[in-house]
Formats: C-alpha cells, sequence, structure tokens
C-alpha cells in the first residue's frame, strides 16, 4: 500500500505565502499522474492542480498565477506552493497519486492538511 503524507498547513495571512509537501514511500516517476486537491468545509472536494506525465501542468482558473506545482523524482515528493493566498483559499488540501494499470485506475490519497487563510 502506497503512504501519502501531505504537510505544511497553516495559518496565513491573506496575501501571504505557504508551501505544502506530498511525501510518497513509492516511487512519484512510477505515477500516470499527481495532484492536489481541497475541500472547504460543506463543499465537494475541487482539483487545485495537477501534474500529468511529469510534464503537463492543469489548474484551477482559481489558482492559476498564484499556485505553483512541481515535483522532485529524488525525494519523491510533490509541491504546491502557493503565494497571494486569499481566505476563499481555506480547505483541507489532499495530495494524490493517480496509476493505471491493466485497464484500472488505483488513486492514492493523503490525509490531508489544513490550510487557514485570515482577512
Amino acid at each position: 500500500q502506497v503512504q501519502v503524507v501531505e504537510s505544511g498547513g497553516g495559518l496565513v495571512q491573506a496575501g501571504g505565502s505557504l508551501k505544502l509537501s506530498c511525501a510518497s514511500s513509492e516511487k512519484i516517476f512510477n505515477f500516470n499522474d499527481m495532484g492536489w486537491y481541497r475541500q472547504a468545509p460543506g463543499k465537494q472536494r475541487e482539483m487545485v492542480a495537477t501534474l500529468t506525465g511529469g510534464l503537463l501542468t492543469n489548474y484551477a482558473n482559481s489558482v492559476k498565477g498564484r499556485f505553483t506545482i512541481s515535483k522532485d523524482y529524488d525525494k519523491n515528493t510533490v509541491y504546491l506552493e502557493m503565494n497571494s493566498l486569499k481566505p476563499e483559499d481555506t480547505a483541507v488540501y489532499y495530495c494524490n497519486f493517480g496509476q493505471q494499470w491493466l485497464g484500472k485506475r488505483y488513486d492514492y490519497w493523503g490525509q490531508g492538511t489544513q490550510v487557514t487563510v485570515s482577512s
């Protein structure tokens, strides 16, 4: 079973920055895609940023130009750098690794890390 551990969340003032980290127990090079999702209270989980094939990035419109997803194969870690944070960015942020194997998709999720942005 793949272990996924997020870190780096916390409380920050609006306009501030945070960098989330997500470490995998398996080599992330083997995953087809990786990404960050978030869930605010009373809302559904939504995609924030994804990285496919190690190169193709995709961002939610609400975070474009402010958030950056990156990875470090040597550390088996994916990052989410968040700048110009807004109160509406407040949520639990989850890391995901996805793998396609014999026609089936396998998803591995972390436990989540809380990000709170105060106004």
